[in-house]
């Protein structure tokens, strides 16, 4: 559910107009709903009560401030995977013990930074990491609480891009060294083992391969506790997919997770960590987009945007989906008819939708790319030299611009001419 809606023949943000956005920020846009926000965050926490647990919102899905800001007056914690994003967290008032650094490649400095500033815990997801860390901590004189991150060797059965459980992916210990691995950890002085960490993969439709991944964690923490660690906390990731159709997509829903990780592991007394993202902020948000021109080609039709690749790459790196609804809702009965979604960066790539049925559609037209709210802003990139385009928060019946579109003298300025051009 989100609170993108038709009302009276236009789409609605909330209790906002899109037009009226569009005529006051321009388009290309991104526009996201603080009570969609508010809803995906606390059905999901209230999914794992009776359960000692945290709700830390994967930021890799979308990291703007007033986006943290809004999810952090809630209770929630933070998953970040770089030190900017350590960064943004601390910026939008998180406290560090409300962080999560997750991650295959932490550099010294990041660890620094975040022991420096508070942490919960680390993911550690290699032994050469766990050698790192411990220096680190050892040379600040501090202790680093860390769960290691296993990879239990389960198929997410998604997209191959985004899949991170099985035993050829860069994430994680395997299952198999993990007791050994433990031990090491527990041998270091720097180092405090806090619990587990899994993380199979992103946009899971199904229950099974969590459920499979679980059932390894409850055996692999029984085990461990038998050897005498201290396993006193789950991070079981996130993943949960969303529908990025209005047809036939039908993930589960939160509520049936949380009833999976009771069943599966609350008998274990841990507490409990999510890092839900693309969940949370995806049905969130829209990316709105004007046509440009209406081009007859041979044999097929080209609706041209002003959108485009760079601003949602989704479609191009991940043949990926999304619902495209005009801004102005069609009278009943209208015919639609096959075309291609493109947009003016110049690679054929720069492709939205193939064949898609849509109606009548004219230059000036507006144009609503549903589920955008996660990994669109923040994958989004300068190409072709094409400004970032604004993020807009609405909450109620008022928005706010929350990222603004640099000029073009902005863009320019952040170049520098070496003395021997000048």
């Amino acid at each position: 559910m989100d609170h993108f809606l038709y009302r009276d023949g236009a789409l609605f943000a909330e209790d906002v107009p899109v037009s009226e956005i569009a005529a006051s920020v321009g388009t290309p846009f991104y526009c996201y709903s603080t009570a969609t926000l508010t809803r995906h965050f606390r059905l999901f926490d209230e999914a794992l009560e009776p359960l000692d647990h945290l709700v830390c919102f994967a930021m890799k899905s979308n990291s703007n401030q007033a986006i943290l800001k809004t999810l952090a007056e809630l209770g929630a914690g933070m998953d970040v995977v770089s030190g900017g994003e350590y960064a943004r967290a601390k910026a939008a008032g998180v406290p560090g013990d409300k962080i999560v650094f997750s991650g295959v490649g932490k550099t010294a400095t990041e660890m620094r930074a975040a022991l420096e500033g508070g942490i919960r815990q680390f993911n550690v997801e290699s032994e050469p990491e766990m050698e790192l860390l411990n220096a680190v901590a050892l040379s600040m004189g501090v202790v680093a609480p860390v769960a290691i991150r296993i990879n239990p060797d389960v198929d997410a059965r998604t997209h191959a891009k985004i899949a991170t459980g099985k035993s050829e992916n860069k994430f994680g210990i395997p299952i198999a060294r993990a007791r050994k691995v433990y031990a090491r950890a527990a041998s270091l002085p720097g180092l405090e083992v806090t619990g587990i960490d899994v993380h199979i993969g992103s946009q899971l439709t199904e229950l099974e391969p969590f459920e499979q991944a679980y059932k390894k964690v409850a055996e692999l923490t029984e085990a461990l506790r038998d050897e005498g660690h201290e396993i006193r906390r789950l991070d079981l990731g996130g993943g949960l997919g969303i529908p990025y159709t209005r047809s036939n997509e039908a993930p589960p829903l939160p509520s049936e997770y949380g009833d999976l990780i009771k069943r599966t592991l609350g008998h274990l007394g841990c507490e409990v960590e999510i890092e839900p993202g693309r969940l949370i902020s995806g049905n969130a948000g829209i990316m709105v987009s004007a046509v440009i021109y209406v081009k007859n080609g041979e044999g097929r039709d080209f609706l041209i945007v002003d959108g485009a690749m760079n601003d949602l790459v989704r479609p191009s790196m991940y043949d990926a989906h999304h619902d495209i609804i005009p801004v102005k809702e069609p009278e009943p009965g209208t015919a639609q008819a096959p075309i291609d979604i493109v947009g003016p960066v110049c690679e054929s790539g720069d492709t939205f939708a193939k064949q898609r049925h849509m109606p009548p559609l004219v230059s000036g037209d507006l144009v609503a790319f549903r589920s955008a709210g996660a990994y669109g802003a923040v994958m989004s990139s300068e190409y072709n030299s094409r400004p970032l385009i604004p993020e807009v928060l609405v909450n109620g019946d008022q928005f706010a611009v929350i990222r603004p579109r640099p000029t073009f003298d902005e863009m320019i300025s952040r170049d520098n001419i070496p003395e021997w051009l000048l």
